[in-house]
């Protein structure tokens, strides 16, 4: 194991002592099981064949009829999304 500090709010401290009372883990294997579960879900798999072949089947289909998309794109999508 490797040892590191973390800064948590006191808020999230309260929560994960409760969390820890009522489940009976203590807190340091709750917080790795946090980690574990936040590296599980954001993990990326590698694409299949079909999933690749799929994703540059579609290169090039569609036009945007703008000359500057790839430089403004940030821009034009919070004017589409209104943010």
């Amino acid at each position: 194991m490797v040892q590191t500090q973390v800064e948590l709010t006191e808020e999230q401290v309260k929560a994960l002592e409760e969390l820890a009372r009522q489940t009976r883990v203590p807190l340091p294997a709750l917080i790795r099981q946090g980690v574990d579960q936040l590296l599980a879900s954001t993990v990326a798999q590698p694409l299949t064949v079909a999933q690749r072949q799929r994703g540059l089947g579609i290169v090039g289909r569609f036009h945007s009829g703008l000359c500057d998309l790839a430089r403004r794109h940030d821009e034009y999508l919070a004017e589409s999304t209104g943010s």
